[in-house]
């Protein structure tokens, strides 16, 4: 089933439920994925990996807007967004390791060659289609550099 279908399922279990987390969050993701169905030029079909990269986004989003609100001493609402971003990551694959993100990363140096700093660009490229909604992109960044030096 996609996953835009196991949404839609969620949305209404959390009705059911009355979720209102659950269901606002679910929501959300469905009115991202609508707007991208309809876009211009859009494909009628949202495959999955359409659909996790929008979901990370949000999950992102939400970790961000989180840490903001606790900077700015409002934890009612960095509490709810974490709530939130725990339903998104419900519907993402399991993150790798640091060990499994370092050996995905060797693997993506040697597969282009790379031997140095000024191949980060070729291996960046590669390595966030590889491990798109697997790693953040930043950590996968962090880790190019640390081993392309």
């Amino acid at each position: 089933m996609a996953i835009f279908d196991d949404v839609n399922n969620g949305i209404k279990e959390a009705m059911k439920a009355k979720d209102k987390v659950r269901l606002e969050a679910l929501r959300n993701i469905k009115k991202v994925m609508l707007e991208v169905k309809t876009a211009v030029g859009a494909a009628d079909e949202l495959d999955d990996t359409e659909a996790i990269k929008i979901i990370s986004k949000l999950a992102k989003q939400g970790t961000d807007s989180a840490a903001i609100y606790k900077e700015q001493g409002r934890d009612d609402l960095a509490t709810a967004e974490l709530e939130q971003v725990a339903v998104y990551e419900a519907f993402l694959p399991e993150m790798l390791s640091d060990i499994e993100l370092d050996k995905a990363v060797k693997q993506i140096i040697e597969q282009t060659g790379a031997s140095g700093m000024k191949d980060m660009g070729k291996v960046m490229g590669v390595a966030t289609k590889q491990l798109a909604g697997k790693a953040d992109g930043k950590a996968i960044s962090e880790k190019v550099r640390s081993l392309l030096q």
